[in-house]
């Protein structure tokens, strides 16, 4: 089988990393011959995330050589899509497809159209990402919010992948202590705003002196009274840090794009044997198990009653943290997912165009 591969990002893009690159050791072991070439290349996340000026000339190359891919699809029995072709274009490439696709989503996109803040957007890009759902042979969502819009789109065959990690990159923290207590959070300079949610009970718990936040791959922010530690993110050390992490937190605003998100950073807390604190929201409330491995804080309140009880209790930081542990095992490792994807791959293929 050929299997063409269209990314939006390099392996830095933490979508592309996850959903698709961490892949194709496994399809490539069992017989699948893969191509893949990415939309942009990771100089173009590196000057976004810098906060230079998007390469304009650079964008349309990128563009030119996505439409030549289009053309050259057809050497292949399948094309595994990461989102749509061509961001803010309309669905023509995948209307242009001659060979079946399936298609992938972690992140409600479909809303940067539906909700844009322009009126043309909304009117002519609004439905979209729907046509690029109902004419894909399979859509891979990563939690049922996605999933729910895949459906009411009209797609065939719609299957919940969540965005997993590979547990043998993970081992778990052997104990804590009480003479010090981490809040940890792990993310983009983009996800960054989220962490403010928490500021107040953050502020509060920081009176004590032996608390602090350590913030791996945050843009920057300021959190006055907050003792702030900050680490820049890499493949290679992201282990580590967050096993360094007390508790790992994931604050979240109840909105759409947030429903959309698929709680990635909980289940790297998870895998390490940490304890979470994450706001009710989307998915979240359904990777974490109050008081068993974790929390929901909604409230000020609830967010620093979390944090003391935690902070207070190292032997209950420990016995959530292992359950923690024994969730991921149970659901969310790529042991478990790439299998069905290289199942579920196997299947379009056989799917008419």
């Amino acid at each position: 089988m050929r299997l063409l591969v269209l990314t939006k990002h390099g392996p830095l893009g933490a979508a592309s990393r996850l959903r698709v690159y961490q892949y194709l050791p496994h399809l490539r072991a069992n017989g699948i011959e893969v191509t893949v070439s990415q939309l942009f290349n990771d100089h173009y996340l590196l000057r976004l995330y810098s906060g230079q000026r998007v390469d304009w000339l650079g964008v349309g190359r990128d563009y030119a050589r996505r439409l030549r891919q289009i053309v050259r699809s057809r050497q292949f029995d399948l094309v595994w899509l990461e989102y749509e072709l061509l961001p803010f274009l309309p669905a023509w490439g995948e209307r242009l497809l001659r060979v079946p696709y399936v298609v992938h989503y972690d992140d409600a996109i479909f809303h940067n159209y539906d909700q844009s803040g322009k009126a043309i957007i909304r009117r002519l890009m609004g439905g979209k990402i729907d046509v690029v759902m109902r004419r894909a042979a399979r859509v891979m969502a990563g939690n049922d919010y996605l999933a729910d819009r895949a459906r009411r789109a009209g797609a065939r065959r719609v299957e919940v992948m969540p965005t997993v990690i590979d547990i043998d990159r993970y081992p778990p923290r052997s104990g804590f202590s009480d003479d010090r207590f981490i809040v940890g959070w792990i993310g983009s300079k983009t996800t960054t705003r989220y962490v403010r949610m928490a500021q107040p009970a953050l502020t509060e718990l920081a009176r004590d002196g032996l608390s602090r936040l350590m913030l791996v791959g945050a843009d920057m922010i300021d959190l006055p009274g907050i003792a702030i530690e900050r680490r820049r993110w890499s493949e290679d050390t992201e282990t580590a840090d967050v096993m360094s992490f007390d508790v790992g937190i994931m604050p979240l605003t109840d909105d759409p794009w947030s429903r959309g998100k698929c709680g990635y950073k909980l289940i790297q807390y998870m895998a390490c044997g940490i304890p979470v604190i994450a706001s009710p929201v989307g998915v979240n409330s359904q990777i974490v198990e109050p008081g068993v491995n974790g929390f929901l804080a909604n409230t000020d309140a609830e967010w620093l009653n979390a944090f003391t009880q935690l902070r207070d209790d190292p032997a209950l930081r420990a016995k959530m943290g292992a359950a923690g542990r024994a969730r991921v095992e149970a659901h969310y490792t790529l042991q478990i997912t790439a299998p069905r994807v290289l199942d579920w791959l196997r299947e379009a293929a056989n799917r008419p165009a």
